[in-house]
């Protein structure tokens, strides 16, 4: 069957490449990222869904270098905290393993952006009414409109997930109600870790799709289909 609606052969495979090639990038070049590309880059993570049209995504752009700084002392603290965590939860080892691991670029990369959901959030009920998490799905989406269009831009981003919300807020002079979600780093790359960079480090691995999918109802044990 044709579908008048699809995209060529070669469009699609570009997506297809950009999706598969998308890598959760912590080593960068310090080449600054040019404000009409950044410019590219946000608009294409505004042109991501948001449930009720109610767009909840705030980016915070980090230009001062003493802001930066601050993040990266605030990242680093929790980084120490992860591991302790670890440490009680597993071995020492995989402890130390951890410590080991790069596990964000906030100093090294050419841009820093805070990417945040907004504030009077509970005005918008269209499709939270029982399910008011989607606003932070709406913002996920966006993050990964704009890591899917740096990719194919040939710039490298990395979601760092390892800070105390309530500090960066502060720290960002948020309003009450708004809240970060992530900081975003993107930068020019010397290239682009093959695999998953912790999957190239060994501290994970990828479950393929048969584990993740079921049918009609839960199945505790996927793998046994």
């Amino acid at each position: 069957m044709t579908n008048r609606h699809a995209y060529t052969e070669a469009e699609q495979a570009a997506i297809y490449k950009a999706i598969a090639e998308r890598r959760d990038m912590r080593h960068f070049l310090p080449t600054p990222i040019a404000p009409e590309l950044l410019t590219k880059l946000l608009q294409a993570a505004h042109h991501a869904p948001s449930v009720g049209l109610m767009q909840p995504w705030r980016f915070i752009r980090i230009s001062a270098p003493s802001l930066r700084k601050a993040i990266h002392a605030q990242v680093d603290a929790e980084r120490i905290k992860t591991a302790q965590a670890i440490g009680e939860f597993e071995t020492t080892a995989r402890m130390a393993e951890f410590m080991r691991l790069k596990v964000e670029g906030v100093l090294d990369c050419g841009e820093v952006l805070v990417a945040t959901l907004c504030d009077h959030r509970e005005k918008h009920i269209f499709g939270r009414r029982t399910l008011p998490e989607m606003d932070i799905a709406s913002v996920s989406c966006a993050i990964q409109n704009m890591w899917l269009a740096a990719r194919a831009e040939g710039i490298g981003m990395g979601w760092v997930s390892m800070f105390d919300p309530v500090k960066l807020a502060k720290l960002l002079n948020m309003p009450d109600g708004a809240k970060p979600i992530a900081i975003l780093c993107l930068g020019y790359v010397n290239s682009f870790y093959k695999a998953p960079m912790l999957v190239e480090e060994g501290w994970a691995k990828e479950k393929p799709l048969a584990e993740m999918l079921m049918e009609n109802q839960w199945q505790n044990d996927v793998e046994s289909k």
